[in-house]
């Protein structure tokens, strides 16, 4: 519903990653610069922003975007008592895509 309200999809138009200062500078890229997150369910590849909220060791994807699907890469699995999936958190790997790579592989 985020992406079918204009004034929201203006504002965040692309799908992006909020990872902590110290993840961009362990990966040695800048905000903007493309990342892979992948778990063994996917992979997504967006722009990495730096956001000081998030910890150090710690990414979050919107789940608005179907370009940059998160819950692709989450556990579907319910909870037994709420029946509701664990779309929230999961293990997932966190790269630096290089770029020459990047459009090779295209």
């Amino acid at each position: 519903m985020t992406r079918r309200a204009t004034m929201l999809d203006a504002l965040e138009p692309s799908a992006v990653a909020s990872v902590s200062r110290g993840t961009i500078a362990k990966l040695g890229i800048k905000p903007g610069d493309p990342i892979r997150v992948s778990t063994r369910r996917g992979i997504v590849e967006l722009a990495a922003r730096q956001d000081d909220a998030i910890p150090d060791g710690v990414v979050f994807i919107p789940f608005a975007f179907v370009e940059a699907a998160a819950n692709l890469l989450t556990n579907p699995a319910l909870d037994p008592f709420g029946k509701i999936p664990e779309f929230k958190y999961c293990a997932a790997r966190v790269e630096a895509i290089d770029p020459a790579t990047k459009v090779a592989a295209e």
